[in-house]
């Protein structure tokens, strides 16, 4: 069944195809177009488009100069540099307390070492449940050297929680007076 509508020379382009051609052949249902490489294709007929000549597509469309255009337009833009966190910033901590005495008191003068202590650990304990609630990840204890009786009870005081882990923090940032905390999130308790 031969189309009507297509005749020798017309240009066409390949519907689901990049391809475009003119028309050399017509026999019956198969139209056999010449490419722009010169290669002759075979078409039925419901796969080809009419294109007239004045709006066909050229193949000189794209000049040097465009692409050249092109190219300056594309170096033009400039991508905002990203800041990128270290690796090492990014597993920092998010909260740090100091449980320093003269941190959480002017004078310690008037108070015996038990009641500092007792205070250093409430300090502790409000800031943890803080941290649980807020659902903040990692705390750092800043608890100092001295003779080790605030980091014992703190041990003993993270112990007592079962969703979380807690370990000597960074050393080249705290020294050896420090303990951080990872609390995990999805644990019921």
């Amino acid at each position: 069944m031969m189309n009507n509508n297509f005749k020798i020379n017309d240009y066409v382009l390949v519907i689901d195809e990049n391809l475009s051609g003119t028309i050399k052949k017509i026999d019956n249902s198969l139209i056999s177009i010449e490419t722009e490489d010169g290669f002759l294709l075979d078409f039925k007929a419901k796969e080809l488009i009419k294109i007239n000549a004045d709006k066909a597509i050229q193949s000189d469309l794209f000049t040097s100069d465009s692409i050249k255009s092109a190219i300056y337009e594309k170096e033009q833009y400039i991508k905002k540099p990203v800041k990128k966190a270290k690796p090492k910033a990014r597993y920092e901590p998010t909260l740090e307390i100091d449980l320093h005495i003269n941190q959480l008191v002017k004078s310690s003068k008037n108070m015996s070492n038990h009641d500092m202590l007792t205070l250093q650990l409430d300090t502790a304990r409000r800031q943890l449940e803080f941290a649980i609630k807020k659902r903040i990840q990692k705390i750092v204890f800043i608890h100092g050297v001295g003779e080790g009786v605030l980091k014992m009870e703190l041990d003993y005081l993270f112990g007592r929680y079962n969703n979380m882990k807690f370990y000597d923090a960074n050393y080249q940032k705290y020294g050896l007076g420090a303990t951080e905390v990872y609390i995990y999130q999805n644990v019921a308790t």
